[in-house]
């Protein structure tokens, strides 16, 4: 019963589709930057509306594969561009925790669209490769350094044609826009008004779908880059080391000790005790040590007395030699063996 009302209070699907393609209108002309408060409100207002448009349309059932899309009435064929809508909006989503989440969300609602687009023929195109053949795909050929020379040029070229397609979709849109929205146009108009919105939103999906798939590389690559270093980073830690102290021998360690305190190796009354049994203790060597040091005090002033004397009778001796030189010839008196 309350599911029942809450359907019955619901505006109807065209009311919440016009809703969410104005608020889209907006987000795309803004002159804001896209995490401004202002776009992120519409964008928030315009992903709630456009999922109740997506469980309408799935209630109602108004698109069956056993159809084709001449008998789909012109009014409803506006509702394929739901899923479309529904990736535009996500891409303008801003949270950098879920900008992977949010790109691969927005991929599937756009691939959505082209396969919706496809299977009803509105244009020849060739679908997008789904995420998983398109990342082992990458993986086949990482070995390739540059893409080949005539890939590059057959993607520039659908790059022109889907340009030029574009230009003349958007010409023929204005040509129509203002007809279908004063409801003066017939149903011819208004079938090809809209197919033509589906086309134009057909090159929006393909073009987005490569833009996120080089996003989603980029967001996969800095994630695995960030895990790498966090892993090598952790691998590096190593338990600090143990300090050590070198010596150049076993026994320099023994005799000089090493550099940090080593524990007591006897107690202090073993220390005097042992001191005491060798006599070396200041209250057993003063009375020896002055005695020595008196005999010795002695003897070195008995020593400098005589070497004085020696040096007195040297003085008076040395003139009275030089006096005898002077008055005695070199080999005076040696004239024993002289003949």
């Amino acid at each position: 019963m309350a599911a029942a009302e809450n359907e019955l209070l619901l505006p109807p699907l065209s009311k919440l589709f016009e809703t969410c393609k104005q608020l889209l209108d907006e987000v795309e002309v803004a002159m804001e930057p896209t995490g401004s408060r202002i776009i992120q409100d519409n964008v928030f207002k315009g992903l709630d509306p456009l999922k109740k448009a997506a469980e309408m349309l799935s209630q109602l059932d108004l698109f069956s594969r056993k159809e084709d899309l001449e008998e789909t009435a012109s009014t409803n064929l506006k509702y394929l561009m739901v899923p479309a809508f529904q990736g535009a909006f996500a891409t303008k989503q801003v949270n950098p925790s879920k900008r992977l989440d949010h790109f691969q969300w927005a991929r599937e609602h756009f691939l959505n669209d082209l396969t919706q687009c496809q299977y009803y023929h509105v244009a020849e195109f060739e679908l997008p490769k789904t995420e998983t053949s398109s990342a082992e795909n990458n993986t086949a050929h990482s070995s390739m350094a540059h893409p080949s020379l005539v890939a590059m040029a057959s993607q520039r070229q659908a790059k022109l044609e889907r340009d030029k397609q574009k230009k003349a979709v958007e010409h023929r849109l204005s040509a129509l826009k203002s007809a279908v929205e004063s409801s003066q146009a017939d149903d011819e108009c208004v079938r090809e008004y809209y197919l033509l919105h589906l086309r134009r939103w057909i090159g929006i999906s393909l073009e987005e779908i490569e833009s996120i798939d080089q996003q989603i590389k980029i967001l996969r690559e800095k994630d695995s880059l960030k895990e790498a270093s966090t892993s090598h980073s952790s691998l590096q830690r190593k338990p600090p080391m143990k300090p050590f102290v070198l010596t150049r021998t076993v026994a320099q360690a023994k005799v000089f000790g090493a550099s940090y305190p080593s524990p007591a190796s006897m107690t202090v009354n073993d220390w005097y005790d042992q001191h005491r049994k060798f006599g070396t203790l200041p209250d057993q060597g003063i009375a020896k040590t002055t005695s020595e040091f008196k005999r010795a005090a002695q003897q070195q002033d008995d020593r400098e007395q005589k070497e004085e004397e020696d040096d007195e009778e040297a003085v008076h001796r040395a003139p009275k030699w030089d006096d005898w030189k002077d008055t005695h010839p070199r080999g005076y008196g040696n004239r024993q063996n002289m003949c």
